[in-house]
C-alpha cells in the first residue's frame, strides 16, 4: 500500500471515529441539555455507586472529553502519541462497564451511549465500541512515526474548551432541599411545585367537544345561597374501609388523598407522547366506568409549559404536580421510564406499569386490577 493510500484511509478513518464521537456527545445532550444530562447520571453513574454530588461534575466532564477527542482526532498534534491510546483507553473502559453490565443485569434497556436519540442495548453498544477500537489500532498502524505535531497547548485548549461549553449549556443547579422519599416526611415547598391556582377546584371533569367543563369544590359540605339563607348539605358518609389494610405512601407527601380508597398516579413528560396517551386512554376508561379511581399526575419540570396541551390532549384537567427533574427520576426509579402508571388502594402499590416496551401501561390490565375485589 503506498503513503497516498495509507494517507487517505487515514483521513476516512478519523473522520468517521471523530463523527462517532461527536454524535455520541451531542446525543447525550438530547433533546434538551440539562434534561438529558440529568436523566444520564441518574440513570448510569448514580446506579454505578457514584454519589449524586459527583455524578454532575462527572457526567459533564465525560461529555466534554467525549467531544474534545472527537475534535481532536481530526487534527495532527500529538494524534499518534496521546489522541489515538486516550481514545482507545476511553473506548475500554466503556466496553469492561458494558460486559459488567450485561453479566449483572442481562443485555436489556437502553445503555445511554446515545442517549435517548439512539437507543442500543450494552451487547450493541459493546459490538460498536470494539469496532471502533479495531479501526483505531488500524489508523494508528497506518499513520508513520514521526508524523505527530507538537503543540500541547491545542490539546489543552480544546480540551478544557469542550468541558467547559458542556458546563455552560447546562448548568449545575444546586439542590435546595434533600430528595431522598421518606414515608410521612412532608415534601418541602421548593420541591414540588401545585398545579392549580385554586387548591380547591376538582379538575377531572372529562372535556367534551360541545361542552365546557364543570368543577367543583373540595369541600365536606357545599353551601347554596338564596337571599339570606344559606344551605349545607353534608356528602360525606362514614365508610369502612374496603381493599387492603391502609399504610402511608410516598405519594401522599404529594397529594393529600393519595392513601384514601383507589387513586391511580401517573408519572409523566409533558413532552413525552406516550405519557400523553396514557393519560388519554385513562380519560377514555374514566368516561366508561362511573367508579375509575381519580388520576392525579407528577410532572417531571421539562418543558412544563406544555402541561395545558398535554391536559387538553388528554381529554380532561387532572390534578397535578412537578417535580424536578433528578427528584422525580429517584421517585419514578432510576431503573424506569415513562410513562409510570402506578394503581394504588389505600397506600398500597397494587400495580404498577412503565416504560413502553415489555412493562408499559395496558388499559385493560388496569381495569382487569380494578374489578378484583
Amino acid at each position: 500500500m503506498n503513503t497516498s493510500t495509507k494517507q487517505n484511509i487515514s483521513y476516512v478513518l478519523r473522520g468517521l471515529v471523530a463523527f462517532l464521537f461527536l454524535l455520541s456527545a451531542v446525543a447525550k445532550m438530547y433533546p434538551s441539555p440539562y434534561f438529558a444530562i440529568s436523566t444520564f447520571e441518574m440513570k448510569q453513574l448514580v446506579p454505578l455507586g457514584f454519589s449524586e454530588g459527583l455524578a454532575v461534575y462527572l457526567s459533564r466532564t465525560l461529555i466534554g472529553a467525549e467531544i474534545a477527542l472527537g475534535l481532536l482526532l481530526l487534527q495532527p498534534h500529538y494524534l499518534k502519541r496521546f489522541v489515538i491510546p486516550a481514545t482507545i483507553a476511553l473506548l475500554g473502559v466503556f466496553i469492561i462497564h458494558l460486559v459488567v453490565t450485561i453479566a449483572g443485569g442481562g443485555n436489556s434497556g437502553n445503555c445511554g451511549c446515545f442517549g435517548t436519540l439512539l437507543p442500543m442495548t450494552p451487547l450493541e453498544s459493546v459490538y460498536k465500541n470494539v469496532v471502533t477500537v479495531a479501526l483505531l489500532v488500524w489508523l494508528y498502524k497506518l499513520l508513520p512515526s514521526g508524523s505527530d505535531r507538537s503543540n500541547f497547548f491545542i490539546l489543552t485548549t480544546v480540551l478544557f474548551a469542550s468541558i467547559l461549553s458542556v458546563f455552560m449549556l447546562a448548568p449545575i443547579k444546586p439542590q435546595s432541599s434533600d430528595t431522598t422519599f421518606d414515608v410521612g416526611a412532608p415534601i418541602p415547598e421548593e420541591m414540588a411545585t401545585d398545579s392549580l391556582a385554586s387548591p380547591a377546584i376538582d379538575s377531572v371533569a372529562p372535556a367534551t367537544e360541545n361542552a365546557t367543563t364543570t368543577t367543583t369544590a373540595i369541600a365536606p359540605s357545599e353551601t347554596k345561597a338564596e337571599g339570606t339563607k344559606t344551605e349545607t348539605t353534608a356528602t360525606a358518609k362514614a365508610e369502612v374501609p374496603a381493599g387492603p389494610a391502609p399504610k402511608k405512601s410516598v405519594y401522599s407527601n404529594f397529594f393529600a388523598n393519595a392513601d384514601k380508597g383507589k387513586k391511580i398516579i401517573g408519572m409523566f413528560v409533558p413532552g413525552c407522547d406516550h405519557c400523553r396517551e396514557a393519560a388519554k386512554e385513562m380519560t377514555e376508561l374514566r368516561k366508561k366506568n362511573k367508579d375509575f379511581p381519580e388520576l392525579e399526575i407528577i410532572f417531571m419540570d421539562e418543558e412544563a409549559e406544555k402541561i395545558p396541551e398535554f391536559l387538553d390532549y388528554a381529554g380532561a384537567k387532572y390534578p397535578y404536580k412537578i417535580l424536578d427533574i433528578v427528584s422525580f427520576w429517584k421517585l419514578l426509579g432510576n431503573n424506569k421510564d415513562t410513562p409510570g402508571v402506578l394503581y394504588l388502594w389505600n397506600g398500597n402499590i397494587i400495580k404498577e406499569w412503565q416504560g413502553i416496551e415489555g412493562e408499559k401501561f395496558n388499559p385493560a390490565a388496569l381495569m382487569k386490577e380494578l374489578n378484583k375485589k
